[in-house]
């Protein structure tokens, strides 16, 4: 038995993605996947039997049939601690989501959730293998974020939302806050539209480095601002200021344990010269009218304080932290609220080692300015999140966003490591003086550095 609340372009649309996931190569499929996932708006839900199944879901469905009737082929970058990092957040947090519940509708909740995010996030690690792969998947966002741009454009003059119509599974009219419109385009709110807009910008000045569609590249920033700009919203600005701080950091890029340790001296300064507990700095963060940095301040407060509630299984409720705490305006607080401290611990684990797995790679292609710049524009993208971290939680299409990140981080560094890699292995293998040669600049620049 079937039913839910899905329009006739929305499931047609999705009909023809399942379709070219089956038929396309392999190397192609992430265009639909992205494709139907991003321009389809998530409250299209059909439900089967009892489940509701998205169209994020129904993707990763398709794209798992396609990967598991795929004649083998390469397998891709191999498994890393990135991936394990990955599996032991998603597991810890449905774990502590049904223990602290304890009943059917909360395994069945979580049995959905992991379907989503780890089936999402093992067939981008199978479609997302090389340079080429990271290329075409920031193409395809590029073109995502032209059709929200453009739709959220219209949106900003009319306060109309052209999804709704064609589309479904959004509001008709845009919402307005102190006098302003705050478009959201395909996307569950206005500021996870922004985030998408301002987590994209590194990405393209990483592809334009490569010298792949200048043009285009030039173009999609500007799709990128739009989006930014006319979600009203402060913390897509403070993530793309984020973004352009690290790229602005890039002749320091051989010296990134300095800066660290200068951020967290400033940091301790301001502890030490504040009245208040430093995160109480967000209050002040308020760029565009409206922002509520007193509400965020308050959440990280509150967690905090309230560490003996949450660090076992999560909470069921944050509503007796104080005013308003039921809005988890954070994704920090949202994972410790969500799962607990093992689901908290393996989130900034996740971060922590796409950052070292980045560093590490660009030190071993040190000289390369084109790789070095990709690996670059991906942690710039990486420290966006984290930034804009302090004012959303991820809940709709951006998490496939978020994930695809990790993706390409995996995928950039395993064949970043991977060339030096074979490079070590090269005398121990008969070959020509060629590869010897390959060898001996390998172990030179390796002791030089």
């Amino acid at each position: 038995m079937g039913g839910g609340t899905i329009s006739p372009i929305a499931l047609g649309t999705l009909a023809i993605a399942a379709l070219l996931i089956l038929l396309l190569p392999r190397k192609y499929v992430i265009v639909p996947v992205l494709l139907a996932v991003f321009l389809v708006p998530m409250e299209n839900v059909l439900v089967l039997a009892g489940v509701h199944v998205t169209p994020q879901r129904l993707v990763v469905l398709i794209g798992w049939i396609k990967k598991l009737t795929s004649k083998s082929e390469d397998a891709g970058s191999p498994w890393n601690s990135i991936d394990t990092a990955v599996l032991c957040w998603a597991s810890f947090r449905a774990l502590a989501f049904v223990l602290l519940w304890r009943d059917v509708p909360a395994l069945i909740n979580q049995s959905g959730v992991l379907w989503s995010v780890l089936g999402m996030y093992f067939l981008l690690r199978f479609l997302i293998r090389n340079d080429e792969d990271i290329a075409r998947t920031i193409k395809l966002l590029l073109l995502i974020a032209a059709v929200n741009g453009s739709e959220m454009a219209y949106e900003h003059f009319t306060g109309r939302n052209l999804f709704a119509v064609v589309m479904g599974g959004v509001g008709p009219f845009a919402l307005v806050r102190d006098g302003t419109i705050r478009s959201q385009g395909a996307f569950a709110i206005s500021i996870l539209a922004g985030t998408f807009g301002a987590t994209l910008v590194p990405l393209l000045v990483g592809l334009g480095k490569l010298g792949r569609a200048n043009v285009a590249v030039a173009v999609g920033v500007i799709f990128a601002a739009v989006m930014i700009l006319t979600t009203g919203s402060s913390t897509p600005i403070l993530a793309i200021l984020a973004a352009l701080a690290a790229m602005c950091l890039w002749p320091l890029r051989r010296r990134m344990r300095m800066v660290r340790w200068c951020i967290v001296g400033a940091l301790v300064g301001l502890q030490l010269s504040m009245k208040a507990p430093v995160w109480f700095i967000l209050n002040h963060v308020n760029v565009i009218g409206g922002s509520s940095g007193y509400h965020r301040t308050m959440l990280v407060d509150n967690f905090i304080r309230n560490f003996a509630d949450w660090w076992l299984l999560g909470t069921r409720s944050t509503a007796e932290w104080g005013y308003e705490m039921t809005d988890v305006a954070n994704e920090f607080v949202a994972q410790g609220e969500g799962g607990g401290i093992l689901a908290f611990i393996f989130f900034i684990l996740m971060i922590k080692r796409a950052f070292g797995a980045l560093g590490t790679a660009r030190r071993a292609i040190d000289g390369d300015k084109r790789h070095e710049w990709l690996l670059w524009s991906l942690g710039a993208t990486l420290l966006a999140y984290v930034s804009a971290f302090f004012g959303i939680s991820l809940w709709d299409q951006t998490q496939v966003a978020w994930i695809a990140l990790f993706a390409m981080i995996c995928a950039a560094t395993s064949t970043r490591t991977g060339k030096q890699d074979a490079a070590d292995a090269a005398p121990t293998v008969e070959g020509t003086p060629e590869v010897a040669d390959v060898w001996f600049s390998a172990r030179v620049v390796r002791i030089a550095n």
